[in-house]
């Protein structure tokens, strides 16, 4: 199984998914977040799966690592330090080594893999690319990173579009391009993660997606929007600054062409005749989830549901 995500939904799907299949998941990842900060290299999306994953995730926030203390971050503050972007003393270690060893000259991918196996992870874990990529935030005071607009910022000011600079020069690392094969993966989960800043990177990797669609593979979406909101992150303020109605039908309609079903929450189940005109098909459950035990129910969901699509496509 093969999963694409991004951001604590992302995280928590992965989650519930690797319960099940265990190292018979791998999960890409996006890395169009990753930033250097107080000189060290940042991978928000990847550490929040790769926490999640090893089961070390804050359950409070979604990210960062439980039980996390702050007497760094107290510490650069009353120095005068920037210390806009909360970085925990635990979190700080990962950030430290990540730094050492990209200075080292190993890739993303590399040391991607010296975590999960030092924090003992069953499911392969991908960065999408090794080469520095960076999501910028369209705005009307201009062209944003995205953590500074995320973060810094708290998603106040309006969007008006994306773009994920050097997103060109982007290539496949050969460990994930091993990964992109039919003999190894029988159902492609995009996890409900921010379409536009979480999976839309990821899918813009040169030759990712046609990769994906030459698999030959179910791919189920699940939407990140529940009854007209976001669980958490400005998905859904996104959706609506850039004019479209936030519901289900715009995240299918987002990924049209790709998906072959989505799964939508019970609350919008009105909302599935008009996604089945898409030509997609639709699967409702409870996606809100609260707990490890609907993380992995979720998961069923899916897995049952890309089985049932698999039929229609022979």
């Amino acid at each position: 199984m093969l999963a694409l995500a991004g951001g604590v939904g992302g995280s928590k799907l992965a989650s519930g998914l690797a319960d099940i299949a265990g190292d018979g998941l791998a999960v890409i990842v996006n890395t169009a977040d990753d930033f250097d900060h107080l000189g060290l290299r940042i991978c928000p999306d990847l550490d929040t799966v790769t926490y999640a994953l090893a089961g070390i995730a804050n359950p409070q926030t979604g990210w960062g690592i439980v039980d996390e203390t702050w007497s760094c971050l107290d510490r650069l503050a009353a120095l005068g330090g920037d210390d806009w972007f909360r970085l925990g003393d635990k979190d700080l270690a990962t950030h430290i080594l990540r730094t050492h060893y990209l200075r080292q000259g190993e890739t993303l991918t590399a040391v991607t893999e010296r975590f999960r196996q030092r924090l003992r992870i069953a499911p392969a874990i991908f960065p999408m690319t090794d080469q520095p990529v960076r999501t910028l935030v369209r705005t009307a005071q201009g062209e944003l990173g995205f953590q500074h607009y995320f973060v810094k910022l708290r998603c106040e000011v309006p969007v008006l579009g994306f773009l994920f600079q050097g997103i060109e020069a982007a290539t496949i690392p050969a460990p994930l391009e091993a990964q992109l094969s039919p003999v190894l993966h029988d159902l492609i989960v995009i996890c409900p993660s921010n379409p536009f800043v979480s999976v839309d990177p990821i899918l813009s990797v040169p030759h990712l997606r046609e990769r994906l669609l030459a698999m030959r593979r179910p791919v189920v979406a699940v939407s990140p929007i529940i009854g007209g909101a976001a669980v958490k992150g400005p998905a859904a303020k996104m959706i609506r600054e850039l004019a479209m109605p936030v519901s289900p039908v715009s995240i299918a309609r987002h990924y049209r062409g790709l998906i072959h079903g989505i799964v939508i929450d019970e609350v919008d189940a009105a909302h599935a005749t008009e996604v089945e005109k898409l030509g997609i098909h639709v699967r409702t459950a409870e996606t809100l989830m609260t707990g490890k035990e609907r993380q992995r129910k979720l998961a069923e969901t899916c897995i049952r549901f890309g089985e049932a699509i698999a039929c229609t496509l022979q």
